[in-house]
This record gives C-alpha cells, structure tokens and sequence, in this order.
C-alpha cells in the first residue's frame, strides 16, 4: 500500500512539472509574439535570406493581322562573381586585360583601362555581385559568353546573367499613346486597361545577403517560375492606321497646327481600325504621339454638333429638310451678342440648305424659334440620343461630355442659340465619331471597340463583342434625313471640295473657336481655331466612319473644309485604291444593242437565261422543255420549245459538243465530229428519218 502510495504521488509530480515547463514555453512564445515580435522581425529582416520576386514576362500586342504592335523583348543583367572561391588570382590577373579590352569593344562605354580598375577593385573586396552591364542585348550576350574568364561559365570563370525584360513597340510611334507604355508604375492607353491580362503571375526565389549588402539567388532549384502574361488582339489595322497617320502629319506641317487627331471606326461593328493622335514637339518642332486627344479632350465641336441639333428638332416635328427659313442675310443678335455666318450672307433657305452651307444663323433661328419657351424639351432630346453620357471606353481618362440642361450652373440665354452651333458644349472627338457612326449603321449606337481577344500561348481564350450602346438614336425618318444632309453637304455644301467621282461621302465640316481658360476667345495670339470634319463612306453602304481634328492651324486658312475634310478625303482614297471597300457609285446604264445579244437554236434554257441575263436583257420563258430556241427582238428576248421527233434525226446546230452528243446518242445515232466550238453542220440533215445503226457527222466551228 505504501509503496503504491509513492509511485502515485511521484507521478503527480512528474505531471504538475510537465504541466509547468508547458505554461512556461507557452509564456514565453506569447511573449516573444507580442512583447518582443518587433524586435525579432526586424531582426529577420535584416538576416541574409530573402524571398525576391521575379518578374513574368509581359504579354505582347497585336494588330488585328497578327503583327505584333508591343512585345516585351529579353534583356540582361551582367554581373560577375570575383570572390577567390571562383577564380584563383593567378588566373584572373592573367585574363583580367583581355577581359576589360573586349567589354570596351562590345560596349563601347569605357576605355579598357577603366573596365580593369573596376573589375581588379571589385576583385580586391572580393564582390561577389559585381555590375558589369546592365540591359544587355541577346545578341551581346551571345559574344560576351566567349570572353576570357566568362567563357569558363559562372562557377568556372564568375559569369551571372540575369534576365530582365524591355518593352518594344516594332512598328514605333504607330498608334502609341492607344497602345500605351509605362512610366514610373503607371500605366496608359491598353497596357492598363488590359495591365491584369498582361502581367501575368511573379515568382519567387531565395536569395542570400553577401558581402557589401547585395543579394544574389541562392539556387534555381529553390525558385517558383513566374506565369507569363496573357496577349491581347486588338482591333488596329496597320495599313489604315499606317494611312491615318501619314495623312494627318502631312497636314499639320503644312499648317504648322499644334496637334491633331485622326480616329476610323468600322461602321457596323465600331471597331477602332485606326487612332492618331500627334503632337508637336516644339524643341525639335516633330509631331509625336504624346497625349490622346480622341479620348480624353473633351471641347466644343462646333458645327459638327449641328447634326444632332436639326435632329432634335425633326425628332419633335418641328422642321423637316425641305421647310423655309429666313438666315436674315448671314447675321442676328440673340441678347446683345451678336451671331454670324461664315462667308456671304443668305435670305431665306431650306433647312437643308442650312445645313448644307453650314449656316449659324439658320441652325441657331430654327432651334431658338421652337424652343425658346421650352429649353428643356430641346435638351431631353439631345440626351435620349446619349450625347451626354460617357462611353465607357476601358482606356482610362476619357473626357466627360457636357450638355448643360436649363437651370445649372452656366444656363443662360444665350445657352440655347449657342449650343445650336456647337458651343457651350462639350464633346471628346471619339464621342462625336461614335454619333455619326450611329447615323451610318441605321442610328445603332455602337461602343468603340479596341480589343477584340485575349490570347494564352497562342489559344483563344476570350473574345470581346460589340457592344450595343443605343439600339436606334432616332426614327427611320429622321435618320433618312439626317443621311441625306450629310450626303448633301458633301455633294452641294462646305464638304464638295471632298466629293469623289469614284465613291459618295457623306459628312460635315465644323471649324470652332478654340477658348483658352480665363481668357475666351480672343488672346494674345488672335483668334485660334479648330478644324474639324467627320462622316462615313462610302455613303449609300458604309463600311468605315471617320473623324479628322486639327487644332490651332497657323494661317489664313483656318476652315474645317479647307484643312480637315481633305485629310479624310485622302484616307478615304487610298482605302479605296487599297480595295478595303467597294464603290457605291452605279455604272450608267448601258442599253444591250440587239446585234450584240447572241442567238441560240438549241440551248438548255437555264444556260440560256444565266447569259441573257448577265447582258441586261429582258427573258420571257414560253417554253416547258430541256431544250430551248432564242429568239431576240431589240432588248427582249423569247424563249420557244425546241422539239424532237422521234424516228427524226434531231436539229444539233448552234449547240456545244457535249449538249449535241447527248441529243444525238439518244436519239440512237452514233456521232462523228471534228473541230472545236459548236456545231456549224451536220450530215444527215435535220429531219431525215433514222435507220438502225446509223452515223452522224457534225462539224464544229
């Protein structure tokens, strides 16, 4: 009993001591968790192991033909490891002359003496991370691979190649603000609305601290390879954005402008198949892609804006094309401002004509007179076509549109007259193509598209559709109308200096006043202008629409149609010499001459009809037969039965060899024919009464 009292007492107190010690470890971790935490993680920190990140590899970009528009191309860090662990003494001081000699050829950044200062310096403190060259080209690093002492390899001879990447644009300015690119870890234009895509996923990998504080990778085997990132198609076409972009820098320097933008959607889908937005650069006085105006500068259009304003008021029944209105000779006051048109002054005009001639005070009577005491009418209807919504394009910074309603802030009088003509609004040029667009897809509202898939290795792996913004902008007829006034200010208007014999445009000219902050209209420099011309072609089946902006043109010539419709004319042109659209210009037609049009004795009568058919001529079928006689009266032609009688040798002249042989065989004859064409004879004649086994011989000619 006692000795069972021993053992039970000995083992509690070998429990309460374990219990002990427990509490006490647990004590202490809370205590190192939260009463010294900060002091050991920093410790940590400061230890020689790290986790680092490597960096995927970005996506590229492409052109909607494949060509690659951004790619992200290799290039590498050379270091070198110096430590005597590596290369004894004796063999870096025999190879260290020959070394500097060959890093100065290839680089050509420092003299052979200065390469071997550093390296034989690094060698001294014994640097195991020593920078050679950073960024290094592939073809480079293919040479200096065979240099003495790194051709030995890096546990051989000290060589470290890292790989880093650079971002190249092959085809250069094309496009590049849309494209976009980075700078100081912001990204613009489809790098960074598309940046989730492109990144791809980093890895990761150990490295160690050595001496002078570098860190270098401790093994490959330890890393965790990075995913690289994803492609992306764009909707850009090379060859029209090649055109776009000449056409428009052409321009500028002729007008010495400060920037312009040229923007080509394709009409039914409102892919963007061209964007250019150049500037100029004024220490080298060259025009660079710097800033995208198509998308975020949002200004005044000027009468460009006239289009949704005549629509407005055809929408509300108050005028129609063909109605009277009094232009008070080219000039009227609204509130003591006065307004005036541009050139001579006209009396009374369609509203078509107003258009046309792009008369201020014309527009300007027309919506005043009607909505005068009803302001608010006018601007519902201008929202209802989404005029003042943003488009929601995934590049970032579009500028906001601005259609002040009655009552806000800056509503006044004069607000109604003037945004009639294009002022006390606002509009990014990429909104105002967006409108037009509608026009010439039937008043579909499309979203501008500018990526239409994302691309992993090579596989589809999503695909962007268009995008409906607004199903009909107006009515049948009010969109009929609005495609006859713009098709009329080309033919007849500020726009026939454009037209084209070989295709229709259909389009408006604007030129605004541009106004500098706190300033107005009129500054130092004069009065500056905007000039500006959109629409669609070919006009009567549009494939593209378009819109060219030239800001600030030095000169007397300032007008929307003298300095912007032609660059548009002239894309317009080589679109069509390129054959990425067809003419919808009929040819005259030509009545058929009866001597032109060819007999047929003996034809099937579908043949028959196909080739009359493709003449112009008018077919009245008679028949109800395989085989068929034309008979031709002037344009007209008959088509009468072709009979065969049984026992009868069959009438074969006129027709092709293979048409007479089936006749004739069947008839039961055997056929003998020379020559090549259609028959011309045959022997026996027509009509001759068969005997078994008889021989026919034709001629064809």
């Amino acid at each position: 009993m006692e000795n069972r009292s021993n053992i039970l007492w000995r083992m509690r107190l070998v429990y309460f001591m374990m219990a002990f010690f427990g509490l006490l470890i647990i004590g202490k971790v809370v205590y190192i968790q939260f009463a010294e935490g900060d002091h050991w993680r920093e410790k940590a920190r400061r230890s020689g192991i790290r986790h680092a990140t490597i960096e995927a590899v970005r996506g590229d970009i492409y052109a909607d033909d494949g060509s690659l528009l951004a790619t992200s191309v290799p290039v590498f860090d050379i270091r070198m490891d110096l430590s005597r662990e590596v290369t004894s003494d004796d063999l870096f001081y025999a190879k260290v002359d020959s070394l500097a000699l060959e890093l100065s050829r290839l680089f050509g950044d420092r003299s052979p003496a200065q390469y071997r200062a550093a390296l034989v310096r690094a060698r001294r403190d014994q640097n195991r991370y020593f920078l050679v060259k950073r960024r290094v080209s592939w073809d480079q690093l293919q040479q200096l691979k065979h240099f003495p002492l790194f051709r030995l390899g890096r546990y051989g001879g000290g060589l470290i190649v890292e790989r880093q990447s650079r971002r190249e644009m092959p085809y250069r300015s094309l496009a590049a603000r849309t494209i976009g690119y980075e700078r100081e870890g912001v990204y613009v234009g489809l790098e960074g609305a598309y940046r989730n895509y492109l990144e791809g996923v980093e890895g990761k990998r150990l490295e160690r601290r050595v001496s002078g504080g570098t860190w270098i990778p401790v093994s490959n085997q330890n890393e965790i390879q990075p995913q690289n990132g994803k492609d992306i198609v764009t909707t850009i076409n090379v060859q029209i954005q090649d055109i776009a972009e000449k056409a428009l820098k052409q321009q500028l320097s002729r007008f010495r402008a400060e920037h312009g933008t040229v923007v080509i959607m394709e009409v039914s889908s409102g892919k963007v198949k061209a964007i250019s937005n150049l500037t100029r650069n004024n220490q080298t006085g060259r025009y660079e892609e710097i800033y995208n105006y198509a998308v975020g500068q949002s200004t005044e259009p000027g009468s460009t804006f006239k289009l949704p304003v005549l629509m407005a008021a055809m929408e509300d029944g108050m005028i129609a094309p063909e109605d009277s209105i009094d232009a008070l000779g080219g000039q009227t006051v609204y509130y003591g401002r006065r307004m005036r048109d541009a050139g001579a002054g006209h009396g009374v005009i369609t509203a078509q004509k107003a258009f046309e001639i792009s008369s201020n005070v014309a527009v300007s009577q027309i919506i005043y007179s009607n909505y005068k005491d009803k302001p608010s009418q006018f601007i519902d209807r201008l929202r209802d076509m989404h005029l003042h919504e943003p488009l929601g394009v995934e590049i970032s910074g579009e500028g906001s549109p601005l259609i002040r309603g009655e009552g806000e802030t800056g509503w006044s009088g004069l607000s109604l007259p003037w945004m009639s003509i294009g002022y006390e609004v606002s509009m990014t040029p990429l909104q105002i193509l967006t409108f037009y667009n509608a026009i010439a897809n039937n008043g579909r509202m499309m979203k501008p598209l500018f990526v239409q898939e994302i691309r992993q290795s090579g596989r589809t792996i999503k695909r962007f559709t268009p995008v409906e913004i607004n199903r009909a902008v107006a009515s049948r007829n009010t969109l009929k109308n609005a495609r006859q006034m713009l098709r009329g200010a080309v033919k007849n208007g500020t726009g026939k200096n454009i037209n084209s014999r070989h295709y229709h445009i259909a389009g408006k000219t604007g030129t605004a006043q541009v106004a500098d902050s706190g300033r107005g209209y009129q500054t130092a420099a004069g009065i500056q202008h905007r000039a500006s011309f959109v629409g669609y072609f070919p006009a009567n089946e549009p494939k593209y629409s378009c819109i060219v902006l030239i800001n600030r043109p030095i000169g007397n010539i300032v007008t929307g149609s003298q300095v912007a419709a032609p660059v548009f004319r002239e894309i317009a042109d080589k679109m069509f010499a390129a054959r990425m659209f067809l003419p919808d210009i009929e040819p005259p037609a030509i009545a058929p001459a009866v001597a032109a049009l060819p007999r047929f004795r003996n034809a099937h009568p579908q043949d028959v009809k196909a080739i009359y058919h493709a003449l112009g001529a008018h077919v009245i079928d008679m028949a109800n037969t395989n085989w068929v006689e034309a008979r031709v009266s002037q344009d007209t032609v008959k088509l009468h039965e072709k009979e065969y009688i049984e026992n009868l040798v069959p009438d074969v002249e006129g027709m092709g060899i293979r048409d007479a042989m089936y006749i004739l065989e069947n008839a039961g004859l055997r056929v003998l024919y020379r020559g090549r064409g259609t028959v011309s004879t045959q022997d026996p004649r027509a009509g001759t009464r068969i005997r078994e086994g008889s021989i026919i011989e034709i001629e064809l000619s």
